[in-house]
C-alpha cells in the first residue's frame, strides 16, 4: 500500500467518528435506529475502522525510526492491564461528562467513582492505548497513527467538554463539575459485588486482546 492509500483510510477514519456525532446527522440516526442501535451501530463502525486502519499502518512502506527492545512489550502489557481496568470500571456507568456512560440521571457527584480522577476516563484509557503501542512499533507509519490518534483522544476531551457543557447548561455544568471536584477520590463502591464483575471483566477482556491479537491485527501481543 502506498502513503496516499495509507492517508486516504486515515482520513476516511476521521469522517467514519466524525460525521455520525453531529448532532444534525445523529438526530436523524437516532429516529431511524434509536438511541441503542446508534450506540451500537457507531461502536462497531468505530472498532471495524480502527482495525482497518491499523492493518493499513502494516501494509504502508517501512521506515523504521528504532528496533522494538523487549522492555517495550513488557510495558506495554501491563500499561493495556490498566487501560482494561480503567474501560471496565467507565463503562456503562453515570458519567454526564463524556460519552460510554448510562444511566446518567442517576449520577451522584458525592460517589463520582472513576469520574473523580478523570472526566473523561474513556478517552484517557484510547490515549493512553495509542501511547503505549508507539514504543513497540518503530516505524514511520505505526509511529504517525498512534501519535495521531493519541492527539486525537487528548483534543477530543475538550470537544466533548464543549458539547456537554452547551447540552447540561453552564451553571449546571459548573455546579456538578465544582461538586465532583469536591468529592472523595476513593470511596467504598455502591455494589461490591457489581465492582468485583467490572474487575473480573478487566481481566477477562485483557486475556482475550492479548488471544484475539495475532488474529485482527496479524502481530502476537506476547
Amino acid at each position: 500500500m502506498s502513503w496516499l492509500g495509507f492517508a486516504a483510510i486515515f482520513g476516511l477514519f476521521f469522517v467514519t467518528h466524525s460525521v455520525p456525532v453531529r448532532p444534525s446527522i445523529k438526530s436523524r440516526i437516532v429516529a431511524v435506529l434509536g438511541p441503542i442501535g446508534f450506540a451500537v451501530s457507531y461502536s462497531a463502525l468505530s472498532v471495524g475502522m480502527l482495525t482497518i486502519l491499523i492493518w493499513s499502518a502494516g501494509q504502508a512502506p517501512v521506515v523504521q525510526l528504532w528496533a522494538q527492545m523487549a522492555w517495550h512489550r513488557h510495558l506495554v502489557h501491563l500499561g493495556m492491564l490498566a487501560v482494561c481496568l480503567i474501560l471496565a470500571f467507565a463503562i456503562a456507568r453515570p458519567n454526564p461528562f463524556s460519552f460510554g456512560g448510562a444511566r446518567n440521571h442517576a449520577f451522584d457527584p458525592t460517589r463520582p467513582g472513576i469520574v473523580r480522577l478523570r472526566r473523561h476516563p474513556i478517552l484517557i484509557a484510547l490515549g493512553l492505548w495509542a501511547a503505549l503501542h508507539i514504543l513497540p512499533n518503530g516505524d514511520l507509519a505505526h509511529a504517525v497513527l498512534f501519535a495521531v490518534l493519541g492527539g486525537f483522544a487528548v483534543a477530543g476531551r475538550a470537544l466533548v467538554d464543549r458539547r456537554r457543557r452547551r447540552e447540561i447548561g453552564p451553571d449546571a455544568w459548573d455546579r456538578l463539575n465544582t461538586e465532583v471536584a469536591n468529592g472523595p477520590y476513593i470511596h467504598a463502591p455502591a455494589s461490591v459485588g457489581g465492582a468485583a464483575l467490572r474487575l473480573g471483566a478487566a481481566v477477562l477482556a485483557f486475556v482475550f486482546l492479548i488471544w484475539l491479537h495475532p488474529i485482527f491485527i496479524g502481530v502476537s501481543a506476547i
